[in-house]
C-alpha cells in the first residue's frame, strides 16, 4: 500500500498538544434512526520466530492464560508494505444503505519496553480501506500521554469521517501505531479501535453517544465513575455499551465495570469472555463473540480491550442518566474510550 498525500485530520492549535489525564467527557451525540457500529485490533503481540516459548505463545494467542509481561513482544504487520513496521486489519460492517453520521479513530501504546519509541509519532498513524491506499491520520484534539510507574503511556484520536462515508463496510488497515516492542515487567501493548455512528431508517430510533477521555486506574486511583446525564432511556429498552482500555491483563482478576441507570440498583456487565471480575482481560469481542474477522485475530490481544456488552439487562427501569463505575486492580489499566447505544423508544 503507497501513502496517499490526503490528510484527514489536522492537529488542534488551540488546545495543549499533550496532558497526562484527560476527564472523560462526551465526543458525540444524536438522537436518530440507527446505530454505533465498530472495528478493532491489537497492533502487537507475542514473538514465535527463535523463542523457546513458542507454544506458549501459541497457546496465548488462541485465548490461553498470558500477559505481555511474560513474553517477548513484536509489531504484528499484516500489509507486506516495506515502509511500516506495524499494520492490522479488522472489518467494518455497517448496514446496507445506512449513512456514515461520524467516525473517530482510537489508537493508544506504551512507547517504553525493550526499546523506547519518540513521543513525537504518537499523533500519528495511517489508514486504508479495503483496496485503497495508505492516508495519514493526524490526532485533532489533545493526546493523552503518561510516564509513570515503568510505563510510557499514550492514547490519540481523529475524526476520520469522510473516509468512512465514501468507503463504507470493508476491511480497515491502520498502520505505524507507536508502539515499543520487547520485553519488560510492564510490557507491550497496543491497539487501535474505530467507532461509527450510521443512520439507518430500518432501524430503532436511538441515543447514541461517544464519550473520551484517558484515565489511568491501578495503584493510585483503582475506581472512577463517568455518569452520562439527559439520555431519557424508556423502560425495557435495548442498549449497547463499548469499552475501550489499555493494558488490561487476562491472567489478573479485580477489573470491573457497572452501570447504574437512574437510581436503580448497579447492574455488573460481564459477558462469556469477559467475567465481572476481570472485564479487562485482552479481548475484542461483540456481547462475548471474538471479533474474527481481523488480521490477525488473536483471542488473547496481550493487553488491548476493545469490547461490546449488552445493556438491555441494566435498562428494565429506564432512567434519565447512566452512571459508569471502573474498578481496578492494583497493577491496573487505563481507560480510552466509552460509547452507548439505547433506544430512545419502545
Amino acid at each position: 500500500m503507497a501513502l496517499s498525500a490526503a490528510l484527514l485530520a489536522t492537529p488542534a492549535t488551540s488546545a495543549p498538544r499533550e496532558a497526562a489525564r484527560i476527564p472523560f467527557a462526551q465526543r458525540y451525540h444524536a438522537v436518530q434512526h440507527g446505530g454505533i457500529a465498530t472495528a478493532a485490533n491489537s497492533a502487537i503481540s507475542c514473538r514465535t520466530a527463535d523463542d523457546p516459548a513458542v507454544a506458549a505463545c501459541r497457546r496465548v494467542r488462541h485465548g490461553g492464560q498470558g500477559a505481555n509481561s511474560d513474553f517477548d513482544m513484536f509489531y504484528s504487520d499484516v500489509d507486506k508494505d516495506p515502509n511500516t513496521y506495524n499494520s492490522t486489519r479488522a472489518e467494518l460492517t455497517l448496514p446496507e444503505d445506512s449513512q456514515v453520521s461520524y467516525a473517530r479513530l482510537y489508537w493508544g501504546a506504551n512507547l517504553r519496553v525493550g526499546e523506547q519509541k519518540p513521543p513525537k509519532d504518537n499523533g500519528r498513524v495511517l489508514i486504508a480501506e479495503q483496496g485503497g491506499e495508505y492516508k495519514e491520520v493526524l490526532a485533532d484534539t489533545r493526546v493523552a500521554h503518561r510516564t509513570a510507574d515503568g510505563s510510557d503511556a499514550f492514547q490519540a484520536s481523529a475524526d476520520v469521517t469522510p473516509l468512512i462515508r465514501s468507503s463504507g463496510s470493508g476491511l480497515y488497515t491502520v498502520a505505524q501505531v507507536n508502539v515499543a516492542r520487547g520485553r519488560s515487567a510492564v510490557g507491550a501493548w497496543g491497539g487501535w479501535t474505530l467507532v461509527v455512528a450510521y443512520r439507518d431508517d430500518q432501524e430503532p430510533k436511538r441515543r447514541l453517544t461517544l464519550w473520551d477521555g484517558f484515565e489511568p486506574l491501578g495503584t493510585d486511583r483503582q475506581a472512577l465513575s463517568v455518569t452520562m446525564p439527559g439520555l431519557a432511556i424508556p423502560p425495557g429498552a435495548a442498549g449497547r455499551v463499548g469499552v475501550v482500555a489499555y493494558d488490561g491483563d487476562r491472567s489478573v482478576e479485580g477489573d470491573a465495570v457497572s452501570v447504574t441507570a437512574g437510581s436503580r440498583k448497579a447492574f455488573t456487565l460481564s459477558n462469556s469472555a469477559n467475567p465481572a471480575n476481570n472485564v479487562m482481560n485482552s479481548t475484542i469481542t461483540d456481547f462475548g463473540r471474538s471479533a474474527e474477522k481481523r488480521e490477525p485475530a488473536y483471542v488473547n490481544t496481550l493487553g488491548y480491550d476493545s469490547d461490546v456488552f449488552d445493556l438491555k439487562p441494566a435498562l428494565s427501569h429506564g432512567g434519565d442518566s447512566l452512571r459508569f463505575h471502573f474498578s481496578a486492580e492494583k497493577q491496573g489499566y487505563f481507560l480510552g474510550a466509552l460509547f452507548v447505544q439505547a433506544d430512545s423508544r419502545r
